[in-house]
């Protein structure tokens, strides 16, 4: 496996074997994070793919005394979200004063259930709150951060992460009681 930062100098003279190199090397973990934000798999491919169009045309703001991985997952972060607005996607709830955390009640729930049947069930939220979840489960940006980025207030991405975790709590709920036991499969399947 070629080095980074020699694959980040090669991307830098827009040599194609660099580009290449660098869409392998890190199209596995940039395409994880295109999938939290779309609703299947080839939108997230057409995020990802204009995720590193943005990336070999901007390589060159890229502070390579920063971690690469964090650099690509901002980019495709934006563009997911930008990719969401350009589709009208994205209407936000109502601005609440506080949210309150909501703890799944079965400890074990989360456990039952599956990489992809969880990624599923964040794919299901409708969009704006796949957003803010996304945005502050997953990249780890605080609300403030997120009204910024998405032009509400912090109180309208609370409102909507609040009720995302509303959602997927009792998702998760009804789906970890569909499992069977001792088998740690789903009695029914998710549909979409």
């Amino acid at each position: 496996m070629q080095d980074i930062s020699e694959i980040i100098a090669g991307c830098r003279s827009w040599n194609r074997s660099s580009q290449e190199a660098l869409y392998r090397q890190f199209f596995g973990y940039a395409m994880a994070i295109c999938l939290r934000y779309a609703n299947n798999k080839n939108e997230a491919i057409e995020i990802l793919n204009d995720g590193f169009l943005k990336i070999f045309y901007h390589i060159n703001s890229y502070d390579t005394s920063r971690p690469f991985k964090s650099w690509l997952s901002k980019i495709m972060a934006n563009t997911a979200i930008d990719h969401l607005r350009s589709r009208k996607k994205i209407a936000f709830a109502e601005d609440i004063s506080q949210a309150y955390d909501l703890g799944v009640t079965d400890d074990k729930a989360l456990d039952k259930l599956s990489y992809d049947e969880i990624l599923l069930l964040v794919q299901n939220l409708p969009p704006a709150y796949k957003t803010v979840f996304n945005l502050y489960v997953m990249e780890g940006f605080q609300h403030q951060e997120i009204a910024a980025m998405l032009g509400i207030s912090e109180g309208t991405s609370k409102s909507n992460l609040f009720k995302a975790k509303k959602i997927l709590k009792e998702k998760i709920e009804e789906l970890s009681s569909l499992k069977i036991p001792g088998t740690g499969t789903v009695g029914a399947s998710i549909k979409k």
